[in-house]
């Protein structure tokens, strides 16, 4: 199964209400998800969102195709930078609650990200940043604990 992710976070202030959008593509089927935060930063969402996209699958070992405009989140996985700060429990790195939710995760599939300009032009990017915003300007907005944690 080839499965195809868009996501986008956003952050109404950095920190301020924050949400974030994720299009899942399988052949004929979408779905798309949002979700949004009391306060929390633009990266966090940025991330948030393939957490929650890849939370929504229910099976195992997909060949997965991930596009962000995030190159936090990027270029973290595909230059191998979030193994390292793995390896160092990520001693002074920011978002470690994500990063230990993400992994397990990542680690179910066979991932590869894409990095795509946002506010381009891109169909899905646009959608996923209608999902975010719309998120975080109306809520229900959620705590995020990991985020008032680290302040």
């Amino acid at each position: 199964m080839n499965i195809k992710i868009f996501t986008d976070g956003s952050s109404r202030g950095n920190p301020g209400p924050g949400g974030y959008g994720a299009v899942l593509i399988y052949g004929k089927h979408r779905k798309e998800l949002n979700g949004g935060y009391k306060e929390t930063t633009n990266n966090r969402m940025e991330l948030m969102a393939v957490i929650a996209a890849l939370k929504a699958l229910t099976r195992t070992g997909l060949h997965i195709d991930i596009y962000t405009d995030s190159k936090y989140v990027c270029e973290a996985v595909e230059k191998g930078w979030l193994f390292g700060w793995e390896k160092k429990n990520f001693k002074d790195k920011k978002n470690p609650d994500l990063w230990m939710q993400f992994l397990p995760l990542y680690r179910r599939h066979h991932i590869k990200f894409h990095w795509i300009k946002g506010h381009a032009g891109h169909r899905e990017n646009e959608r996923c940043d209608v999902l975010a915003t719309f998120a975080a300007d109306n809520g229900p907005w959620k705590e995020d604990t990991g985020f008032i944690s680290q302040v």
